[in-house]
């Protein structure tokens, strides 16, 4: 299991339990509206269809999403927030990018600083780490939902996906992010549904940990996640399935 498809889904198993909480919906919000600043017409704005379909998939009212996208084009009010991407190293030497959206850049930074100190890992200067990610068209199929690897490999390749990994109950299929909603839209056609759909940073290699560094990463992971300003959070570990099953 590669490290970047296990933190992925690490992440959106929280993620259904932050939709509980109401925390998956605040995330949303903020995605449109900073989407929006690019023009708030879905059909000329690829990001912003793509947090109108994350909105969708978790039942977002249309009102709250017609709301947000007021704000972030300034027909409304309130959409005065920053996009900011933070760096750091993680326990083990795991790197981290954190991707915070704030209409407070200081308050953040304090709390993503003391996150990382608490945890375990440093916060970096930008540009120390990103270069170890690309950014890529994720999506993770359960296979409960897709067993048939030839199935899906033709739908995904046909569609212009780079390439489908094998993550063990799942599958990534990875593409470049401008092919992300022809490759969406054909596993949608096929009638396939995906855990998660999104353009993510993707490690270009990965970092082994063991022991107490494998837990304290997972605690900092935890952390950064709970943080109100944090949109998304990317790591380039990797952790046996077995060790992560015991820590879990």
């Amino acid at each position: 299991m590669s490290g970047h498809s296990k933190w992925a889904t690490i992440k959106h198993k929280k993620a259904a339990t932050d939709a509980k909480r109401g925390k998956m919906f605040t995330r949303i919000i903020k995605e449109i509206m900073i989407a929006a600043r690019n023009g708030g017409d879905p059909d000329m704005n690829p990001r912003l269809r793509t947090a109108i379909t994350a909105a969708k998939g978790v039942s977002m009212p249309s009102d709250n999403i017609k709301k947000a996208i007021m704000r972030g084009t300034g027909e409304l009010e309130g959409g005065q927030i920053d996009e900011v991407m933070f760096e750091g190293y993680g326990p083990g030497g795991a790197a981290v990018l954190v991707n915070v959206a704030t209409d407070n850049r200081n308050r953040t930074v304090s709390e993503i600083r003391h996150c990382f100190s608490k945890n375990g890992g440093n916060l970096g200067e930008q540009g120390s780490v990103a270069w170890m990610f690309e950014r890529k068209s994720q999506i993770i199929i359960s296979k409960e939902n897709a067993s048939d690897e030839d199935t899906i490999m033709a739908i995904v390749l046909d569609a212009g996906a780079d390439d489908l990994r094998d993550d063990g109950d799942s599958w990534e299929v990875l593409s470049a992010p401008e092919n992300h909603e022809a490759v969406a839209q054909a596993i949608e056609k096929a009638k396939i549904p995906t855990e998660s759909s999104e353009i993510a940073m993707v490690a270009k290699n990965l970092v082994k940990l063991e022991g107490k560094n494998a837990s304290a990463m997972l605690r900092l992971n935890e952390a950064l996640e709970d943080s109100d300003d944090v949109q998304s959070v990317y790591s380039n570990f990797d952790i046996d399935e077995s060790e992560l099953e015991a820590i879990a």
